[in-house]
């Protein structure tokens, strides 16, 4: 249709423009309650996402309600309790009850964060298991939820921009402000030219900002919950660091961010057939896989390979 907007920034084989795609259709669902929001895949150099509105926008406007919802008061509120998610169950779940008593009929975006961080039900070490999209803890002075307080704090409407309508040129700062889940983001030794230690050049590539913010707010679909004695994350398969796997579908038909919540817990996206007959009649045209890695104590995602 043409009063589709078609976000071609992201590519839906890349992990964090897929989350991006999902924070973009959340916010905006939250923000634009009248226009019917919904977001679909189609090919233009690659899978982009497209929103269809039943009340039409231009990219300018996309953005404007994007950055203005993104940066509003209290949009860090959920990332507030540390720096980490190492939480006693106790501290994890005086957070959720904060996050309760704050909800609302019209928002439960804090809700939403503390079902994606994990639960207090399941406990390791007496710490609070987490989500499988967690990808620092404190090493190397990377922070999971300090970045994403950074990220509310630094994101600007022009940084959404470039993320959601220009090719990605890795301009921005990186210093805290990539949440790691691009695949550019493994830069283990065995890749690098030389000792990182000793490489003056590590910290010239820069991040895409904007993409790192919207994919903070992807999270929102992808809840966790216990699952026989352990936290399983939604999308994600295995449960060592040498097995575990995120598996997201690219679907045509435009489709409502309680939909493609639903989606993307298919189980039968967690098998090796792909597209099966099921997924197909739900619109489904690809299914993609990425590796998550962990190297020390910083993980990171492979490039997804299609199924």
């Amino acid at each position: 249709m043409s009063d589709d907007v078609v976000l071609a920034g992201l590519d839906g084989s890349n992990p964090l423009a897929f989350l991006a795609a999902m924070g973009a259709l959340q916010t905006l669902s939250d923000v634009w309650r009248d226009r019917g929001v919904a977001l679909g895949w189609r090919v233009e150099g690659g899978w982009r996402p497209y929103l269809r509105l039943s009340i039409p926008a231009t990219p300018d406007q996309v953005v404007e309600a994007l950055s203005a919802a993104l940066s509003s008061d209290g949009a860090a509120r959920p990332f507030e309790i540390a720096d980490d998610l190492k939480l006693s169950a106790a501290e994890f779940r005086r957070w959720a009850l904060e996050a309760v008593e704050a909800a609302t009929a019209s928002s439960r975006r804090w809700c939403d964060f503390v079902a994606a961080f994990g639960c207090e039900g399941v406990v390791n070490d007496g710490v609070v298991a987490d989500t499988a999209f967690r990808t620092m803890s404190g090493a190397g002075h990377q922070h999971f939820l300090a970045t994403m307080r950074e990220l509310v704090a630094t994101t600007t409407a022009e940084h959404l921009r470039k993320a959601l309508f220009e090719p990605w040129q890795y301009d921005d700062p990186l210093e805290g402000r990539t949440m790691r889940w691009d695949p550019i983001d493994d830069r283990r030794y065995a890749f690098r030219w030389g000792n990182p230690a000793l490489d003056r050049t590590k910290g010239r590539r820069g991040a895409v900002q904007g993409a790192n913010r919207l994919a903070i707010e992807g999270l929102r679909v992808f809840p966790t919950a216990p699952v026989s004695g352990r936290l399983a994350t939604t999308g994600f398969t295995g449960q060592r660091s040498t097995d575990t796997c995120w598996t997201w579908p690219i679907w045509s038909g435009a489709l409502s961010v309680d939909v493609v919540r639903s989606l993307l817990a298919r189980a039968e996206l967690q098998g090796r057939a792909g597209v099966t007959a099921s997924l197909r009649g739900c619109g489904v045209e690809a299914v993609f896989r990425s590796r998550r890695l962990t190297v020390g104590k910083l993980r990171s995602f492979a490039p997804a390979e299609a199924l």
